[in-house]
C-alpha cells in the first residue's frame, strides 16, 4: 500500500494514556510551530491535514485493517471461482481512500466511495485522485439520486463500525445496495464480538445477519487492527461473506 512521504512531529499522551478508552484516544500534532491536540476520531480535523491519517496510523501506529480485509475479500472471491475486477464495490466509510487503494492493489477495479465527512472526499481528491469511480460525501440514508439506484456486487466497511461513525442503520442501508449473492467484507473490534462491549449495537445485528443466514460466511480473520497510544494491541476481527435474501 502506497503511503505518502509527508512526515508529522506527533507525541502522545505520557502516564493518562493506559486510562484512555480507544473512542478517547488523542494526539497532539506540531502544526504551524503549535502543538495542537487531535482526538482520533475527529477525522475531519486530521485528513485536513495532508499526511497526517497516514503518519499517524499507519506509520507509527501500525494499522493493517485495509490490507487485512481487501485481503480476506480477494481470497474468498477468488475461492469462489469470482472475478474481483467483474464487482462494483461500495467503500462505505471510505476516509481518504486507503481502504479502495487495497482493494485497487487486489484487483478490484470499479469503486465508489462513500463518507459524511466532507475533508474525506477533499482528502481523497487530494491525494488519490481518480481512484474512485464515484466518491460522494452524503449520509446514506438520504443519499443523492444517482446512488440512490445503484446496486453493487460488494460492499467494505473498514475500522469504521462500532464507535458510532457508522451507525447500524447505514450499514444496513449499504448492506441493501448489495445485490442477492453479492459481497460484504467488513471489521469490527474483538471486545464487541466477544464480549458485548458494542453500545452502539452494531455487534448485535452482525451477530443476527450471520445467524439468520443473511451473510453466508466465507472467511473470519482476528487481527492486530493497530497499536493503541500505549503501544498495546488492539485486536479486530475481519469477516467477509455472501448476501442471501431472506
Amino acid at each position: 500500500m502506497t503511503l505518502t512521504s509527508l512526515t508529522h512531529q506527533i507525541r502522545f499522551p505520557g502516564d493518562s494514556a493506559s486510562e484512555l478508552s480507544q473512542d478517547e484516544e488523542w494526539c497532539e500534532v506540531l502544526l504551524d510551530g503549535e502543538w495542537t491536540r487531535i482526538r482520533f476520531h475527529d477525522y475531519g480535523d486530521i485528513y485536513a491535514v495532508e499526511g497526517l491519517y497516514e503518519h499517524l496510523f499507519y506509520v507509527r501506529l501500525h494499522c493493517q485493517s485495509p490490507t487485512v480485509v481487501a485481503t480476506l475479500l480477494a481470497e474468498a472471491v477468488e475461492e469462489a471461482g469470482e472475478d474481483p475486477a467483474a464487482l462494483a464495490v461500495l467503500d462505505l466509510g471510505a476516509g481518504n481512500g486507503m481502504v479502495g487503494e487495497a482493494l485497487h492493489e487486489r484487483g478490484f477495479r470499479e469503486l465508489v466511495g462513500v463518507d459524511i465527512t466532507p475533508e474525506a472526499g477533499e482528502a481523497v481528491e487530494r491525494d488519490r485522485p481518480g481512484l474512485y469511480g464515484d466518491y460522494h460525501v452524503c449520509d446514506l440514508l438520504d443519499p443523492p439520486a444517482e446512488l440512490a439506484g445503484e446496486r453493487f456486487g460488494a460492499m467494505t466497511s473498514v475500522a469504521a463500525l462500532g464507535f458510532g461513525d457508522v451507525p447500524p442503520e447505514v450499514f444496513r442501508a449499504a448492506f441493501d445496495r448489495v445485490q442477492d449473492g453479492g459481497w460484504v467484507a467488513f471489521t469490527i473490534k474483538e471486545d464487541f464480538l466477544d464480549r458485548g462491549d458494542d453500545d452502539s449495537g452494531f455487534a448485535a445485528m452482525i451477530a443476527g445477519m450471520l445467524r439468520s443466514g443473511a451473510i453466508d460466511e466465507r472467511g473470519r480473520r482476528r487481527y492486530r487492527h493497530r497499536l493503541d497510544v500505549s503501544g498495546d494491541p488492539i485486536h479486530y476481527v475481519a469477516i467477509a461473506g455472501v448476501k442471501r435474501s431472506r
